[in-house]
């Protein structure tokens, strides 16, 4: 029986869609990951000498976790059974399973069971692989987009090798779409296709590393497409707008429009105009910058532009960083939104950027001090006899819990690095700082 229940590539009906026609076979013909399938590399090495752990594929849509399952059914001398955790249940895996043993028991061939989404099989039905991966009737691989932390359960984990796929690059999309044009036997490369060059542009853009995203829109365009006299199909930015139904906006992510709208959007963000810092952001986000790139942007902004004024804006920008990684797009864009309101209509201070920079300047130009004997620990009685830790005051010990002492090199003593503003929270450490400085309790 064919590995997937597929015909062979030589066979692949015209009717299968061209991301399914133009999956890689092997390793050299697969596009992105390197981390993973450069030669060489471990994961790589283990599937070509057939010795495979259980693992679990996590990435976002369209990043090849699938073509990797076929790969390996290429290359495996186990039998690979294939499931969809959408359509099966507890009764498909115990076919699989019943399977497997009678085939490990007649002829000693291994199975490799593959379930693609996993994250959508609930508890118990996890729970019924587990005794099987556990005593080495099957070996599992499962595909999630989801976080397996959360999604997977801990015994079926901590039993497989978590292989992290990242979203496919613009480069690397655009190097499987310009395949597929060309590629006569599985792709659309007898019917002529000529693709302009802000088409394929805003193709790759728009698909934001789903390479499944941008092999249908393209396929579409294709057959959207009237041959001309000469018998050529020429796809324009208009069709590829209509196949995608997403407008081309204009924006370079590495051009001057993509720096430009930042720059926007972070000046927006210091004149505390949450309206403008919106309008940037969705500029941005809807056409198809890396909401990651925007969200180490805003953790940026906040402690350089708003800093101790408001110790919640670093907390909220690392909350969207998190929430973007954690669901991904389009829905992490409200997130980003959230973070980028407050941050906009956060007190402002650049008093820590300043303090830091002044720092950076010292330590690069100073003197390379050591620390003063009563800050050091003293480890050893030796170092005690040496004088390390002697005179050193436990601040708890004192009222208010602060004393004075020296606690910079000799040549900084008194220098003042962070000065707060009278902005937010940083009025209540100015008169605390003040206090302090004046001697007073």
């Amino acid at each position: 029986m064919p590995l997937f229940d597929e015909p062979e590539e030589k066979d692949l009906p015209r009717s299968m869609p061209l991301a399914a026609r133009m999956r890689s076979q092997t390793f050299d013909e697969f596009v992105g990951q390197e981390h993973l399938v450069a030669a060489g590399r471990v994961f790589r090495k283990c599937i070509e000498a057939d010795q495979l752990p259980s693992m679990i594929f996590w990435g976002p849509p369209g990043s090849g976790k699938t073509t990797l399952a076929h790969i390996i059914a290429n290359i495996t001398r186990a039998h690979f059974s294939s499931l969809s955790a959408v359509s099966a249940g507890v009764a498909d895996l115990r076919r699989v399973i019943e399977e497997a043993k009678k085939r490990l028991k007649l002829s000693e061939q291994r199975t490799i069971l593959f379930i693609d989404e996993i994250h959508r099989f609930n508890k118990a039905q996890q729970d019924a692989i587990l005794p099987f991966v556990e005593s080495g009737t099957v070996t599992f691989i499962g595909a999630t987009t989801e976080n397996p932390s959360f999604e997977v359960i801990a015994p079926l984990l901590s039993r497989s090798r978590v292989f992290r796929l990242n979203l496919l690059s613009d480069e690397e999309i655009k190097l499987i779409v310009e395949r597929a044009i060309r590629d006569g036997e599985r792709g659309l490369g007898k019917l002529g296709i000529g693709v302009s060059e802000e088409a394929l542009s805003h193709l790759v853009t728009a698909s934001s590393g789903d390479a499944r995203v941008a092999l249908n829109a393209l396929e579409m365009a294709a057959f959207a497409a009237l041959p001309d006299g000469k018998g050529l199909r020429s796809i324009d930015l208009s069709a590829v707008e209509q196949a995608l139904q997403h407008r081309a906006l204009l924006y370079d992510k590495s051009g001057d429009q993509h720096y430009d709208v930042i720059s926007a959007l972070h000046k927006s963000l210091r004149g505390s105009d949450p309206d403008a810092a919106l309008y940037w952001l969705g500029r941005m986000l809807e056409a198809g910058e890396d909401p990651l790139y925007i969200a180490r942007r805003l953790v940026r902004f906040a402690s350089e532009d708003v800093g101790v004024a408001d110790p919640q804006a670093l907390v909220i920008a690392i909350a969207a960083q998190q929430a973007v990684h954690f669901v991904g797009v389009p829905e992490g864009n409200l997130a980003l939104a959230q973070a980028v309101v407050y941050l906009a209509t956060a007190a402002k201070s650049n008093s820590l950027y300043r303090a830091y920079s002044q720092v950076r300047r010292d330590i690069q130009e100073g003197r390379n001090e050591p620390v003063p004997l009563h800050l050091r620990n003293p480890v050893t009685d030796l170092m005690r006899r040496t004088g390390y830790g002697k005179g050193y005051k436990y601040a708890h010990d004192y009222p208010d819990h602060f004393v004075r002492q020296q606690n910079l090199p000799s040549s900084l003593q008194g220098k003042r690095y962070y000065v707060p503003s009278d902005q937010g929270y940083e009025k209540e450490i100015a008169a605390r700082l003040k206090k302090w400085w004046q001697g007073e309790k």
